[in-house]
């Protein structure tokens, strides 16, 4: 299984590092990344996913090895990186699953491009995380900030359960490692992208099969924002797992066997 970064450029001028594992002849799974988070969130999901489907994972713009346009994203281009990821590469339609900030692509992509999706597993992620004053703090310091220490362990504060930090659990390190090498502006850029989303409305329009995926002790994402999504796009499956907010990496088996279940039924 190929490790190296490929690369693709969008048609702003970005470069988005991807990975494509799996036989070419099976059904493509996308995989998109959380805020502060690259490709390799999804290393303990890989090997398995990647005996039944065709799996393309890339590092959202802003993060790991994918380029860093300054100012603020929006989810819009975060949704078209995904359309022309997939036109680069001659993929017509796939199935994808986004967590946190994938999960809110995934929306986009459901709303704006159902033509290209078959199959949308949204998981731990908001339809809507106003209001804006509270990110517009979170940019402000983010970019004030003399390195990324103090974010870094904030983030993994709201990501993973208290005795499993406490222990410094060896699942734990490597996301350390990715949030304290992702560069602030593409913290900011990303922070402004979910501050000016909205989709709590729009998501109705969804005719994609959809699960819904949650953590019940999710601070970032309650519990309760995934149990909306599941009401709001028509007859969308909602799952409920005991993590926080890495829920995959929390619960993996469990995290994989919805996953799995969900996409056999294709």
């Amino acid at each position: 299984m190929k490790t190296e970064h490929s690369f693709f450029t969008t048609g702003d001028g970005v470069r988005l590092a991807y990975r494509l594992e799996g036989a070419a002849d099976r059904p493509t799974l996308v995989l998109s990344n959380s805020i502060g988070t690259d490709l390799r969130m999804w290393d303990g999901q890989i090997a398995e996913l990647a005996r039944r489907f065709r799996v393309l994972r890339y590092d959202a713009r802003g993060h790991g090895a994918s380029g860093v346009p300054v100012g603020a994203y929006s989810l819009d281009r975060l949704g078209r990186d995904v359309i022309e990821l997939m036109d680069g590469l001659g993929i017509g339609r796939a199935h994808f699953l986004g967590l946190s900030l994938g999960g809110f692509v995934g929306q986009w992509l459901g709303v704006h491009a159902p033509e290209r999706i078959d199959r949308l597993i949204l998981a731990n992620t908001s339809s809507y995380l106003g209001p804006a004053p509270q990110w517009d703090e979170r940019i402000a310091a983010v970019r004030q900030a003399q390195d990324m220490r103090e974010t870094a362990e904030m983030f993994l504060r709201n990501w993973f359960p208290a005795p499993m930090l406490a222990r410094n659990d060896a699942a734990i390190e490597p996301f350390r490692a990715m949030l304290l090498a992702t560069d602030r502006q593409g913290l900011a850029g990303s922070y402004a992208a979910v501050r000016d989303a909205d989709l709590r409305r729009s998501i109705a329009l969804i005719v994609n099969p959809t699960l819904v995926i949650a953590g019940e002790h999710d601070p970032v994402t309650a519990a309760s924002h995934s149990e909306a999504i599941a009401a709001t796009v028509p007859d969308a499956r909602l799952a409920v797992l005991p993590a926080v907010h890495l829920s995959n990496v929390e619960y993996p088996h469990e995290f994989l066997g919805e996953v799995l279940s969900f996409l056999r039924a294709a």
